[in-house]
């Protein structure tokens, strides 16, 4: 096997992980209880926070922290997302203890569609006739399921926007900072807001921490690994496979989620898979274009090397 054959199967793999783990993530919320959204949102922010804290001092890379502090443009970039990654997170969280996690996987099954939205509206970017078929018929499902819910789905529409937001701001920030110093920083900013919110809990009586045993107390802190690890896995992918490979990937999740939600009874009217069935009709539509897209990116780049070089043979793959 060669050397990109195995990093590409590496990448598949990690990347499948990644996923498979944030598919996962409503049973493992539920575990959490009663520890209320708020507690959780609090209490991941903060172990996440001292995970990252640990890495970086035992790896000794701590001086990136000095350059960021010298850039308060960019300090401030990461503390919008930091508070848009946050309230991702709380939303999420609430969906899932109040029942509706089909809710939430709706929301990141439409998150593509939304991305690609802002794209259009902010950056000014223009799409390719496919992609515009998908954004018409994502619009078309949003508005059945509108009326489908007898209200706009709020949390489907927040977690979404939210995390659309999240990625356009990461976006125009570039790439300067890897994901898990990226991690650190944004959790870093809004820190004083999760400690704010435990001192609130703990002195309204509202805190389950210390009260439920040591398991409880375990499952609490063990939530900062688990926003860490599907992020180095998923940076592990990123790293050895196209881009085309984790977009298809990362429908893997909100399928798990919407499983969950069903595992765990809640249900979803035949009404409600229409509008689903039109979201991933959308979704399909944005993965052939952007399967195309590469392919049309190869076989550009093959013409200009061998325009380049046209004496030479093309090496094996």
């Amino acid at each position: 096997m060669s050397e990109d054959a195995r990093r590409s199967r590496e990448g598949t793999a990690y990347g499948f992980l990644a996923y498979l783990i944030w598919g996962a993530f409503p049973l493992y919320f539920a575990t959490l209880r009663p520890a209320g959204p708020w507690e959780i949102l609090a209490h991941r922010i903060v172990w996440t926070l001292a995970v990252c804290a640990l890495v970086l001092l035992v790896t000794r890379d701590l001086r990136w922290l000095l350059a960021l502090a010298k850039t308060p443009r960019r300090l401030g970039g990461l503390m919008l997302a930091g508070l848009l990654i946050a309230a991702n997170w709380g939303i999420y969280t609430y969906a899932v203890l109040s029942g509706h996690i089909t809710e939430a996987a709706l929301g990141y099954f439409l998150n593509p569609l939304v991305t690609v939205a802002l794209g259009v509206v902010i950056l000014r970017e223009r799409l390719r006739r496919l992609q515009w078929v998908a954004v018409g018929v994502g619009v078309v499902a949003a508005i059945y399921l509108t009326i489908d819910y007898g209200e706009p789905p709020w949390i489907s529409f927040a977690l979404a926007a939210s995390f659309a937001s999240y990625s356009l701001l990461k976006n125009r920030l570039g790439v300067s900072l890897s994901p898990f110093r990226s991690l650190f920083a944004e959790s870093l900013t809004v820190a004083p807001i999760a400690v704010g919110i435990l001192v609130w809990l703990s002195l309204s009586g509202g805190t389950t921490w210390g009260g439920h045993g040591a398991g409880h107390t375990v499952l609490l802190m063990s939530t900062g690994i688990a926003t860490a690890i599907p992020l180095l896995l998923f940076a592990a992918a990123a790293s050895r496979v196209p881009l085309s490979t984790i977009g298809l990937l990362q429908f893997l999740t909100p399928v798990l989620q919407l499983l969950s939600g069903i595992v765990m009874g809640e249900t979803v009217p035949a009404s409600r898979w229409l509008g689903f069935a039109m979201v991933w009709v959308a979704l399909v539509l944005l993965s052939i274009d952007m399967v195309r897209q590469v392919h049309r990116s190869r076989r550009a780049r093959a013409g200009q090397a061998l325009t380049a070089a046209p004496g030479e043979q093309p090496a094996h793959p």
